[in-house]
């Protein structure tokens, strides 16, 4: 009974934990080791079977969430190398709902560097709540990389 009663205790901690990470990755992992620890307690019955339910879940959870976040950075990058200046770039990602607006600015040299860098406006509107930044990037290696 002691087990199951710290079991439980450890869960609400990750569940309330899901709500502090930053990222998709980061709240993939979470839930990831949340459900494969239950899963692993499940079967398992056992504290050995919950860490590697646990662990399974985390990395599974970690891969799922990083891909999402890949595709809207590999938008993001395609925008910067491709859409003229001062004109607005708009997706929708179709596994999160999240919506995206790019506007870049021309591109210059970086003088200390000489890499090719641009600033853009980016309207981001998650859960309905949008929120605008402006972002350097730089194209190093290929790749246009946020400052």
């Amino acid at each position: 009974m002691k087990f199951i009663n710290i079991f439980l205790c450890s869960v609400l901690v990750m569940f309330i934990s899901v709500s502090c990470v930053t990222n998709k990755a980061q709240t993939g992992a979470a839930a990831g080791a949340a459900g494969g620890a239950l899963i692993g307690q499940a079967i398992g019955h056992n504290t050995g079977a919950t860490l590697i339910g646990g662990a399974v879940g985390a990395m599974f959870g970690y891969v799922i969430g990083n891909e999402m976040d890949k595709a809207d950075r590999a938008q993001l990058n395609q925008t910067y190398e491709t859409s003229p200046s001062y004109q607005t770039t708009q997706w929708v990602n179709p596994d999160s709902g999240n919506e995206y607006s790019v506007t870049p600015k021309p591109a210059y040299r970086e003088a200390s560097t000489g890499n090719n860098c641009r600033e853009a406006e980016i309207l981001t509107t998650i859960d309905g709540k949008a929120e605008k930044t402006v972002a350097t990037a730089c194209r190093i290696n290929g790749r246009w990389v946020i400052q």
